[in-house]
């Protein structure tokens, strides 16, 4: 198992799992993803800025995620509650696995390594935010021990659920 930079030859392989995880919103009826959303050119632009990263497992990719370090402007407000720091943060974004590794652990794998990378940066805050119907995510960042934050809104004005997680 490999977690490393996305590569331009892995585009196909992230937009193949970025797909399986649209189909699988659209069926559980989570507004979350939809509306052509991430697209090839938002993988593109991770790509270009240097956020883009991979999950390898027996040479496949099976996992994908972004994650930034840049100040997020709909972090800049956040209602019904507080972040837990006010330090810079890593924000991660995008975060999905391949339909038939799921319940495998690997989302877990991918925050631990995310974490290192953060704490390689001497950065030890970690932001996320997911749709109020996105369930397994919730779960997700409950067992990583991401701390609920309150309410952000995205720039199109769809609202999030904010976690932070102090390193």
């Amino acid at each position: 198992m490999n977690f490393r930079k996305a590569k331009k030859e892995d585009i196909s392989f992230i937009m193949d799992i970025i797909r399986e995880a649209q189909e699988y919103f659209r069926k559980k009826g989570i507004d979350q993803w939809q509306n052509n959303y991430p697209n090839i050119e938002t993988i593109k632009m991770d790509m270009r800025h240097d956020n883009s990263y991979v999950f390898v497992k027996d040479n496949l990719i099976v996992g994908t995620v972004a994650l930034t370090f840049d100040r997020e402007k709909s972090y800049e407000n956040i209602v019904q509650g507080s972040w837990k720091s006010a330090q810079d943060y890593g924000a991660i974004h995008r975060i999905a696995v391949a339909h038939e590794c799921r319940g495998m652990g690997i989302s877990s794998i991918i925050i631990e390594d995310i974490e290192k990378i953060c704490l390689n940066r001497g950065i030890h805050s970690i932001r996320v935010d997911t749709h109020k119907d996105n369930t397994p995510m919730q779960k997700l960042l409950e067992k990583n021990k991401f701390q609920y934050c309150g309410i952000i809104y995205l720039e199109d004005g769809g609202e999030r659920l904010a976690f932070e997680k102090i390193l």
